[in-house]
């Protein structure tokens, strides 16, 4: 009975040494698996540093070609605007100089000079404010005044048979921005759909409350813009008018990205074109 015991209690022990060793065994294995993956996950994440790095370089060097990209656009747009006023100019002189016995010519000759010279001055003047852009001056403004102001401004310099229509929602519009640049952002886009309808034609200006942020529209009935030009416009120097500068739809776009919003543009099924300037209700980290 005591050599059964004595057997039974060794058995027991054998057992239990194998299951330590087992579990030992079991252990050892996971966490040198554990450690295996420790290492490949810390191989990975520094090649992943690495990429990145080299992901950030990249992005670095093609900023820096698309900033030459466009200056170098830039200064040739800029070169060719400034060419044809100073050729004006040049001729100008030139028929001035022997206009001595011509009042008339000599009147009319002056005339063409001051006007290159307006010509250059308003380019010169949208450069300025495509290239050095004033901050905002934030502050609320009633877009219901601001449509008011610009119709208004509109009506004197439209030409005969443009309408103007004004459709906003009966609660005050509010928008926290800078009043001068919004009204000249409206003001340059309303402009463009008056002069976009030499024959007439109605001018819608809306405005109402999204969800996120508040909604402009202005649309025209004129030609319309080339579905191959529709992603240009905001080009500086594109423009499809002979006295044109081509920044005023850039200067736009600048102000409307300043307060946070966006400037789209689309053809209307019918005809004319509708711009949607959207902005964000609140202007956050904006001021």
């Amino acid at each position: 009975m005591m050599w059964g015991h004595e057997q039974h209690y060794a058995m027991e022990q054998y057992a239990e040494i194998f299951m330590f060793l087992a579990v030992g065994i079991v252990t050892g294995v996971l966490s040198d698996r554990e450690r295996k993956r420790r290492n490949e996950l810390q191989i990975t994440a520094r090649k992943l540093s690495q990429v990145y790095r080299e992901l950030q370089d990249t992005f670095e060097q093609v900023k820096r070609a698309h900033r030459l990209s466009a200056i170098g656009q830039l200064a040739a747009g800029l070169a060719h605007e400034i060419r044809n006023p100073l050729a004006s100019i040049d001729g100008a002189a030139e028929v001035l100089d022997e206009a001595d016995e011509r009042p008339e010519l000599r009147k009319e000759t002056v005339s063409i000079i001051r006007k290159e010279c307006s010509r250059l001055n308003r380019l010169l003047t949208g450069l300025l404010d495509f290239a050095r852009p004033r901050r905002p001056e934030w502050r609320e403004v009633e877009l219901c005044r601001v449509m008011d102001s610009v119709i208004d401004l509109v009506s004197h310099s439209a030409g005969k048979g443009i309408r103007f229509h004004k459709e906003t929602p009966r609660e005050i519009l509010r928008l926290v921005g800078d009043q001068e640049q919004l009204t000249q952002v409206m003001l340059n886009l309303t402009l463009n759909a008056a002069q976009a309808m030499p024959e007439g034609g109605d001018v819608w200006l809306t405005a109402r409350q999204d969800e996120d942020g508040i909604m402009i529209q202005i649309k025209d009935q004129g030609a319309g813009i080339p579905e191959e030009n529709l992603d240009k416009i905001f080009d500086p120097f594109f423009t499809t008018k002979d006295t044109g500068t081509g920044l005023g739809l850039s200067v736009a776009h600048q102000i409307v990205t300043q307060h946070g919003g966006t400037i789209m543009v689309s053809r209307n099924p019918d005809k004319g074109t509708t711009f949607n300037l959207f902005f964000p209700q609140s202007r956050g980290d904006l001021a």
